[in-house]
């Protein structure tokens, strides 16, 4: 049997992916060993948001390589989208598969296997199921609800590497999750490139994100709906009225940010301003007790002076994020900032990293310690942890907050309340459990 080992670098999307093309390569026969095991077969599925996820692409390639001089080393994915199929072969990497072409990976690795003449006996297929989320089974579940983007943020190379926007069918969508489903998974994540288009490029057909949403909460089986990244923009009272008087929704929402300064917005083609952005998330919070806002920050963009990201200290301070995930600027050839002038140097962008990191556990903490200590959350099981000498099962709450619970017999995949009673180590611990989920 041809063993075929898998590293995936980058989103949550590229993540759906991979787990799409293990299962089809397990359909196909083939066996799926660990990525630090000698293998016939190495699948790197790429990311290029960042110089840094480049470097990691080629680390990869390499290590691969290193490992078994004989394998069909495979790259696949946004980076040989930008970097193309010649380049790609150029480096040492034997195929190179476009994000167009995932859904044939098994057929492109049975041809390059053919033209190296080994063929792959006609076994039945592993039994091993795939995973479509985290390496924990009966748990959260991603879908892939769109792909593409049409924004072209001034830093951003992955219109280029994914395409324009592309939705899949509410049907389509639903048929996966009812599968998922009937597997024992409890949360769907719906995702995509850019999740706010999700059915603008159909409008005809009538399709929306909350018509989606809504959709996804009436499956059986299924008890949580969690939303990927959104853009501002599709907040408004209504919008967020909406997905109040859907239980199953959890109140986490990921508003992608970037700066909080107005004039390095406009640089970077974001298409709000941060009046509009707190106004965004003053609805949500009109409409749901104590939301979880996450986002991202991008510091050391070309041209930020330091009143501008003193701004966004500011505005970061005024919002008071759950959680901050803060990215050094990137620069990206084929995007307008890497034409921009004033590239700042690594340094300064360290520094300012450094700053919001720190602001970002004070916020954290801020977060945690106005929960209402009477308040029951709701866990989703996951994962076996020791905290303090003793065995406990973590997961995480509808507002994506990390908490344990002593085992008490319950088990992956099993939801349960509690109240919240210390945090350690980064973890909550919940106490007076109760199975079932909050009310």
């Amino acid at each position: 049997m041809i063993t075929v080992a898998f590293h995936n670098l980058g989103c949550k999307v590229n993540a759906y992916e991979a787990d799409r093309m293990r299962k089809s390569l397990l359909d196909e026969g083939f066996l799926l060993v660990p990525f630090e095991e000698r293998a016939d077969v190495y699948i790197i599925n790429t990311c290029t948001v960042t110089n840094i996820a480049d470097r990691k692409t080629r680390q990869m390639i390499h290590r691969a390589r290193g490992m078994n001089k004989d394998a069909i080393v495979v790259a696949a994915g946004c980076y040989v989208d930008i970097r193309g199929r010649e380049q790609l072969l150029s480096d040492g990497t034997d195929v190179a598969v476009f994000n167009q072409d995932k859904t044939r990976i098994a057929e492109i690795i049975r041809h390059a296997l053919w033209e190296r003449d080994l063929f792959v006996k006609e076994e039945e297929p592993a039994a091993s199921p795939v995973s479509h989320s985290d390496p924990y089974a009966h748990t959260r579940a991603w879908i892939k609800c769109q792909d593409g983007c049409n924004m072209f943020c001034s830093y951003c190379i992955i219109p280029h590497a994914r395409g324009r926007i592309k939705s899949r069918r509410i049907s389509d969508i639903l048929e996966e999750a009812r599968d998922l489903s009937e597997e024992g998974y409890r949360e769907l994540v719906l995702t995509g490139i850019h999740l706010s288009s999700y059915g603008l490029d159909r409008p005809d057909e009538g399709e929306s994100l909350l018509q989606l949403i809504r959709a996804a909460a009436g499956i059986d089986g299924i008890q949580r709906i969690r939303l990927g990244s959104l853009e501002p923009g599709i907040i408004t009272e209504e919008f967020a009225g909406s997905l109040k008087e859907i239980p199953k929704l959890c109140p986490h929402f990921h508003l992608s940010l970037q700066s909080g300064c107005d004039t390095v917005l406009k640089r970077m083609n974001r298409r709000y301003t941060t009046e509009e952005y707190a106004e965004s998330v003053a609805i949500l919070r009109k409409f749901f007790s104590h939301p979880a806002i996450t986002t991202d920050i991008i510091v050391g963009f070309p041209g930020e002076s330091e009143e501008e990201f003193e701004k966004t200290v500011s505005f970061v301070e005024k919002i008071g994020f759950y959680e901050t995930h803060i990215f050094k600027y990137s620069r990206r050839r084929g995007t307008a900032a890497d034409r921009m002038e004033g590239q700042l140097p690594d340094s300064v962008k360290t520094k300012r990293s450094r700053v919001l990191l720190n602001l970002r556990e004070r916020d954290k903490r801020n977060y945690m310690e106005t929960i209402p200590k009477g308040e029951r959350l709701e866990l989703l099981l996951e994962e076996p942890v020791q905290i303090e000498g003793k065995e406990h099962l973590s997961g995480y709450t509808r507002e994506y907050i990390r908490a344990a619970v002593p085992l008490l017999g319950y088990k992956s995949g099993d939801l349960v309340t509690g109240l919240p009673l210390k945090s350690s180590d980064d973890i909550l611990l919940l106490t007076d459990i109760h199975p079932g989920c909050r009310s």
